[in-house]
């Protein structure tokens, strides 16, 4: 966890001084997804710090570069920071996710950071939001003063919405950490560790619920296998 101990505990007494950090997760779906929205293709290669959130890219790396690295799920990154604030007496901002959930995440991190400050904000539920949403989001999120925002509205929504708006918001580290929102709330349970060492965290989530991650799983995954044998092999 080299990286993540870096990004958070070197890089945030940076931060606090007005430096703002972006930081983003790559998976072989998502990677799959960038290349038909230019979009989200910006926002991930223009992140601060991208992270490989997925064993595709960890394979990737070793195949193309000679590279050993680690995965690093948005999970990790998550707690990684929440030690560090509450270490810190900290304070952050969930922005996404129901009330229901977020009053989960509220609950859990009293008993687990108890010296961290946590803020909310449950956006309206839409596919796109509009300028007004988005401004009204933004002062949410700005009159807590949180140093920390976690973004979590499912990609590629989340990773546009903060390359899009990132300019207007005051915290000094930005995570767009999706499913983590569910994960820590309890509504959506994570992979047995066990399936997460082997490298098959996909494995169980997709045999509960195949029909929604049909796409990432049975056609963007075998897409970035083959992108990624013909970079290896013909380029």
């Amino acid at each position: 966890m080299k990286l993540l101990s870096y990004t958070i505990t070197t890089a945030y007494p940076k931060l606090s001084s007005g430096k703002r950090k972006v930081i983003n997760t790559i998976n072989p779906h998502s990677y799959c997804m960038a290349q038909k929205d230019p979009i989200f293709k910006s926002a991930l290669q223009e992140a601060d710090v991208l992270l490989p959130d997925g064993i595709g890219i960890v394979w990737a790396a070793k195949m193309l570069r000679h590279q050993k690295i680690q995965k690093i799920a948005g999970y990790d990154i998550f707690l990684h920071t929440m030690k560090f604030l509450n270490d810190e007496a900290g304070s952050c901002f969930f922005l996404g996710a129901s009330e229901q959930t977020l009053d989960l995440i509220y609950q859990r991190i009293k008993r687990e950071f108890p010296k961290v400050t946590a803020y909310s904000y449950s956006p309206p539920y839409k596919s796109e939001f509009s300028p007004d949403d988005s401004m009204a989001m933004c002062a949410q999120v700005n009159g807590t003063n949180a140093t920390v925002l976690f973004v979590g509205m499912t990609a590629p929504k989340q990773e546009k919405w903060v390359y899009e708006n990132q300019h207007r918001l005051s915290p000094h580290i930005i995570c767009s950490i999706g499913a983590v929102f569910d994960f820590y709330a309890g509504t959506v349970k994570r992979s047995h560790p066990f399936w997460i060492n082997l490298g098959l965290e996909w494995l169980p989530r997709f045999l509960k619920d195949p029909k929604r991650l049909a796409e990432r799983n049975l056609i963007s995954t075998p897409k970035f296998i083959v992108t990624v044998l013909k970079r290896k092999f013909f380029s």
